[in-house]
């Protein structure tokens, strides 16, 4: 496409060219934007304008299906677990600052990079699965908010999943004060949940030896410990948020100069490495207060039951050393306020996935209402045939999902910002790009590694006749053969698409990039955080 124009009447990138310093020049010209302005200088005071993203993301990392992951790895486990959730929150510090790094440096999210990349039946997979992904992450926050109004209200849990598709209002309502409300408030919501297993964490005090021996020396004892980690996994590292925070970061206007864009990378980094230690102690407080409380020697058979079949359903009497008899509202209050965050959440990487993967955008309202009924389905015809116990069951599911669907986000991730073509001088170092490699071989080993034993283990373990053992085991090996093909296509496949970087890359530009001028660059201008329109490349 020409510079000149557009068919779609879209802002079109702006080449400059002579000896005019361009680098601190907007390369888009749109005088109106929805974003929050970073000040066109050096400061660490700057650092307090990208506070936000990273707390928005975090909240998947505390939804109600981490609670649930957590309670039954407590209980089951004492803190055999922990260390999972330490490699997790390491890794998705990395992977998230990636993310957030691909978005500044680009001014495209991934799922616009995934179109941009992928031929259309391999993008329509990929979207396909990104959607899915976000079911799979909203039917934790479905059964969770059931669960808060089964304790507030003594609603039944099926009817408390009906009743969930009415969060569309609540969401509906925080949306109208504009995304930096909407920032301080689930950052307030963050540090009040941390706050109540804080203290419940020291009324449990759980032995810190046995803590940091769970923390620091991995450990997995039977095949139960491996579908449980795997599920902590999924449900710490989760693969929309990585659509999500890739755009997420679009919501600021920064400097585009190199040391305009360093900065934001490195703040960013800084942010979502606070926010996800936050999360990050959160969840070894609900470990380690299960693991101390359902294997007390002293624990009544009322709660012990409770531990025997933990669910969110029956965790309240965790906290009664803290609320007393209020325990069951007060947790019911901050599980629901988890869920109706998360929802948030999973509407805006919808919103940026469909926008990005089909160019296709739906208001906030419909997309979260399209999400929440494909959620309430399954939900509801669990709830009703299993209850609760079920209902529980299902949200280690959606976990598992989630650590199986990772790759087909993680993969084009690395891809791209590993890629020079893409990222410029900006690209990973070799150090990260082995280091993320590594991280992301490992999750996929243990994904392989639990499907794989465990279809042979229900294919040797079962009362079927031998023929529909033989059909059953074909369709399931073709299943993994696929789910490994499709791996390696995106691990293997070349980057072919190269991004009109929003970035200065020659060492010409860069020392243009230290002459002082009078024009102010900032990033892509955004109509705001959830009506991003895509602007199309110049050639």
């Amino acid at each position: 496409m020409a510079a000149g124009g557009s068919s779609s009447g879209q802002p079109q990138f702006i080449a400059r060219a002579g000896n005019e310093s361009f680098s601190h020049a907007p390369l888009i010209e749109n005088p109106e934007t929805g974003q929050i302005v970073v000040p066109d200088k050096k400061s660490w005071k700057n650092l307090f304008a990208y506070m936000g993203p990273g707390f928005l993301v975090s909240i998947a990392y505390i939804d109600p299906g981490n609670f649930e992951t957590d309670l039954q790895s407590g209980a089951q486990y004492k803190y055999g677990l922990l260390w999972i959730i330490l490699v997790a929150s390491c890794a998705a510090l990395i992977i998230q600052s990636l993310a957030a790094n691909l978005g500044v440096v680009t001014g495209k999210h991934l799922a616009e990079h995934c179109k941009a990349e992928y031929p259309k039946v391999q993008n329509f997979i990929l979207w396909v699965l990104a959607e899915i992904a976000i079911v799979a992450c909203d039917i934790p926050e479905v059964i969770g908010t059931a669960f808060a109004l089964n304790m507030l209200f003594s609603i039944p849990v099926w009817c408390g999943v009906l009743l969930t598709g009415l969060s569309t209002l609540f969401l509906l309502a925080l949306q109208q004060y504009g995304i930096r409300k909407l920032e301080f408030l689930i950052a307030f919501l963050v540090l009040t949940i941390a706050i109540c297993f804080f203290l419940e964490l020291g009324y449990a005090k759980p032995d810190v030896g046995e803590v940091f021996y769970g923390l620091f020396v991995p450990q997995l004892k039977g095949s139960g410990a491996t579908g449980l980690a795997i599920s902590l996994l999924g449900a710490m590292v989760m693969p929309h948020n990585l659509f999500l925070h890739s755009a997420l970061v679009l919501s600021r206007k920064i400097p585009r100069s190199v040391s305009g864009i360093k900065e934001a990378c490195r703040f960013y980094m800084i942010e979502s490495g606070f926010a996800l230690m936050v999360a990050f102690l959160i969840n070894v407080s609900v470990i380690s207060v299960s693991g101390a409380v359902c294997n007390s020697p002293d624990l009544n058979k009322e709660d012990q039951m409770s531990c025997n079949d933990l669910d969110l359903n029956k965790a309240s009497f965790l906290l009664r050393n803290v609320l007393g008899k209020w325990s069951s509202k007060l947790f019911a209050i901050a599980l629901l306020a988890s869920g109706q965050s998360s929802t948030i959440t999973g509407t805006y990487a919808g919103q940026y996935v469909m926008q990005g993967f089909l160019d296709l955008k739906l208001t906030p309202w419909v997309r979260n209402f399209l999400t929440r009924c494909l959620a309430i389905v399954p939900s509801l015809i669990v709830a009703i045939i299993g209850g609760s116990s079920g209902a529980g069951k299902l949200i280690i599911i959606a976990s598992m999902i989630l650590s199986f669907e990772l790759p087909f986000a993680l993969v084009p991730l690395l891809k791209f910002t590993s890629s020079r073509t893409k990222m410029g001088t900006h690209v990973n170092s070799t150090a990260i790009t082995v280091l993320t490699w590594i991280i992301g071989f490992l999750i996929m080993a243990i994904n392989i590694y639990y499907l794989m034993t465990r279809f042979i283990h229900v294919l040797l373990h079962n009362d079927l006749q031998l023929v529909a053992v033989v059909f059953i085991g074909i369709l399931g090996f073709s299943g993994m053969a696929i789910y490994l093909a499709g791996i390696a296509y995106l691990v293997f496949r070349k980057t072919k698409e190269s991004t009109h970087l929003l970035a200065l890359t020659t060492e010409e530009s860069q020392q243009l990039s230290n002459t002082p001028s009078k024009r102010s660059g900032y990033g892509l201008p955004n109509e705001d955080l959830t009506s991003r329109t895509t602007s199309d490349d110049v050639n």
